[in-house]
């Protein structure tokens, strides 16, 4: 019997890592009462709430939330112009809200974008900086405001991480870098039951990509690879199952569980090829959904760094190519079943469907080359990746492998 069935889900445990502390389980939003009365103890009163334009309210968030700041007399300015793929321009936009407020902490309540958002913003709050400023330098921040994360998605981690992506749209440069520690993160699967099949798609596979590249980087550790090889299991038996019956508590739970480890992975050792080949695309088309642009890319990446890492890949991609043996020569093997597998839990895109086609290349290459912080990604490769094998990643995953043989 597989042990999570023998786990309540509605026993919310609390996690402390990086200066988080993470309440997670069925019912952990109920903690946002005792996060409000931490707060006032500590003499905050005033908040910057950081979201979206509705799904705080579609979720179920702020039912628990806004009697939560009434109740412990916590008074609050509502900023909910975040949008996917966010921009610097909205993280200023919400700063000036902040200041003009004179807030003392922030609270971001959405998936990876708004978070991230909320992020950069408690740190620009406490500096005299651009958020242009704040990414182009790429610059690790010396403080920030308290953080309060409530995350409605299973894709990006960031409620446990300290990483944080925005875009500054003029030179189509979207930028990862370390940001801050949430103070205090929620966690909790029944946010999750009005996610779409696209978007339960989308952040379950950013967060296969995370153990992906965690496990398989020159930064690697056995902690990374245990990370990984765990979180991969829980999302090859519960993504299909949230698919078809998205209310299914049991199967929301275990995805978010496999993404908040595999933000613990990618925060342990980072990232490589697939996020430094997906910011160009969701920065040049900002309808890709960042997850979306990740499983596009996933094939020809596995297909390329497959070689220098056969055993890895082996292990963490057992429950989704179960045939495979560890052997340097399996890598279009391990490519194509990937794929089909992406194509039966309903990502069945490729860059082609976004509009790109051979002539984008050359400027996608050329936006992976400057973007501040990829090369970095790519440094930290398996392999020495070229400029060949960058155009060759992007030029197979225009359409579905079979029709690049």
């Amino acid at each position: 019997m597989i042990w999570e069935n023998k786990i309540s889900i509605t026993n919310v445990f609390k996690l402390k890592y990086g200066g988080v502390n993470l309440y997670f389980g069925a019912g952990a939003i109920n903690k946002i009462r005792d996060i409000c009365a931490e707060l006032r103890n500590k003499g905050i009163s005033r908040l910057l709430i950081v979201t979206g334009k509705s799904s705080y309210k579609i979720c179920g968030a702020w039912d628990h939330v806004k009697p939560a700041l009434e109740e412990h007399e916590i008074e609050y300015a509502l900023y909910d112009k975040v949008s996917a793929n966010p921009t610097v321009d909205m993280v200023d936009e919400a700063v000036k809200a902040g200041r003009e407020f004179k807030a003392q902490a922030v609270l971001g309540i959405g998936g990876g974008s708004p978070i991230d958002t909320a992020k950069a913003v408690a740190v620009l709050l406490k500096l005299e900086k651009t958020a242009r400023e704040l990414f182009k330098k790429r610059e690790q921040p010396p403080t920030s405001l308290p953080i309060i994360c409530i995350n409605t998605t299973h894709g990006t981690g960031t409620e446990i991480d300290r990483y944080g992506v925005e875009t500054i749209p003029e030179t189509k440069y979207k930028i990862g870098m370390s940001l801050t520690y949430p103070e205090y993160s929620i966690d909790d699967p029944q946010l999750l039951v009005r996610l779409d099949s696209w978007q339960t798609i989308a952040t379950a596979v950013d967060a296969l990509n995370h153990v992906v590249e965690s496990a398989t980087n020159r930064n690697t550790t056995p902690f990374s690879i245990e990370l990984a090889v765990e979180a991969a299991r829980l999302i090859a038996r519960y993504l299909p199952v949230a698919t078809v019956t998205p209310e299914n508590l049991v199967a929301r739970y275990y995805l978010l569980y496999a993404s908040m480890i595999a933000g613990i992975a990618i925060d342990h050792v980072g990232t490589h090829i697939t996020h430094s080949l997906e910011h160009p695309l969701s920065a040049v088309k900002t309808e890709i959904p960042h997850g979306m642009g990740l499983g596009i890319l996933l094939p020809a990446m596995v297909k390329t760094i497959y070689p220098a890492v056969p055993e890895t890949l082996t292990e963490i991609l057992k429950p989704i190519v179960p045939e495979l043996s560890g052997r340097p020569g399996e890598a279009k093997v391990a490519a194509s079943r990937i794929e089909e597998w992406l194509y039966s839990i309903g990502l069945r895109i490729k860059l082609s469907d976004y509009g790109f086609d051979e002539s984008d290349i050359p400027d996608l290459v050329r936006l992976v080359k400057e973007t501040p912080g990829l090369r970095n990604g790519l440094e930290a490769a398996p392999i020495n990746v070229t400029e060949k094998d960058i155009e060759r990643i992007y030029s197979e995953s225009l359409h579905p492998l079979s029709s690049n043989r």
